[in-house]
């Protein structure tokens, strides 16, 4: 049973626009109406509806995911889940923007941007990842589940979401590049490591899928990440 997967959280939309009394929030190009009512609800009913679709997507997938399993799983009617959303896949957009918020900002407020050291920024990085992959599995399996994606009725809406999420580079535009061999392009050298580790991330996904396994072995994923980052602090620093 999923238990406090999902706390009270403040959704991040892109455009908040009004047309008439309503609320119509525009996210990543899609439309939502009124999910203020469904923020309103009680914590507890939140949390069951959301951890059921969870539940229910990860275990089904997004094609074999039905409305009235998660009502079930839920404890909920049919009808109550219709009034907060159009259906699954407003749902399972909602879902994902909604836990994500949730992690990115925990994960933010762990990491410690005073530390300037690339690999050392790299590494506090990976170890906060780990964190939250125990604190919250049933989210990153979700997650997980939802990258590999291949429903046509949201794997276009997916595309631009997750591409922002995996490519974002903010977090290290302030590093100290003192340290970098001075013979180097060190731009090209951050590039060519974020994309490895991008590239690794998505050779586990993609083993796990062909495998079917229902837990990554993430011990085991950290400890070869960081193989990856003492070989590229041997190359590229002085």
């Amino acid at each position: 049973m999923l238990t406090n997967v999902v706390n009270r959280s403040i959704l991040k939309m892109t455009y908040v626009v009004k047309k008439g009394n309503s609320e119509i929030y525009f996210i990543e190009g899609w439309v939502v109406q009124m999910f203020s009512k469904f923020l309103s609800l009680d914590e507890e009913k939140q949390m069951r509806i959301l951890n059921a679709a969870i539940k229910v997507y990860v275990e089904r997938g997004y094609d074999n995911a039905s409305t009235n399993a998660i009502v079930k799983e839920a404890g909920i009617s049919k009808g109550l889940l219709f009034h907060y959303f159009q259906n699954k896949k407003t749902l399972y957009l909602f879902l994902f923007d909604y836990c994500l918020d949730m992690v990115m900002k925990e994960f933010y407020e762990k990491v410690n941007l005073e530390e300037r050291d690339f690999f050392a920024r790299l590494r506090q990085i990976s170890l906060i990842k780990m964190e939250l992959l125990n604190k919250f599995p049933d989210i990153i399996r979700f997650f997980e589940k939802a990258i590999l994606e291949e429903a046509n009725d949201i794997k276009g809406d997916f595309k631009e979401k997750i591409f922002s999420v995996k490519s974002s580079t903010a977090i290290f535009d302030d590093i100290d590049t003192s340290k970098f061999r001075d013979d180097i392009d060190i731009q090209k050298a951050i590039k060519s490591i974020l994309w490895t580790f991008e590239g690794f991330s998505n050779e586990v996904l993609t083993k796990a899928k062909a495998l079917n396994l229902k837990k990554t072995d993430y011990e085991e994923v950290f400890s070869e990440g960081e193989q990856y980052i003492e070989m590229f602090k041997r190359s590229f620093y002085k």
